[in-house]
């Protein structure tokens, strides 16, 4: 087998693992729908992020429990980022 064949099976067996993972998604996907009708159980879902500007960063959350732990996060990077700054000129 030369490498082109191998390159070409390579890319056909990506295609056939996207496509069963499409399907997979689909078949769990509705049955999550069929047992959350069963079950009328309410989620409560909570994200938040940081977005930095140069060294400042941009907190939001879609609580003030989330938007702690983005505070804690974005305290980290900074200082990460302000040690990885200071070390290249020691």
């Amino acid at each position: 087998m030369n490498l082109i064949s191998l390159g070409l099976l390579l890319i056909f067996l990506g295609f056939i693992l996207v496509f069963a993972d499409i399907f997979i998604s689909i078949v769990r996907a509705s049955r999550v729908q069929t047992e959350s009708r069963e079950e009328k159980e309410e989620r409560k879902t909570e994200a938040g992020g940081i977005i930095f500007i140069g060294p400042i960063p941009i907190i939001f959350g879609t609580s003030k429990k989330i938007e702690k732990w983005m505070l804690a996060v974005a305290l980290v990077i900074t200082i990460l980022l302000v040690l990885l700054f200071i070390v290249q000129f020691i």
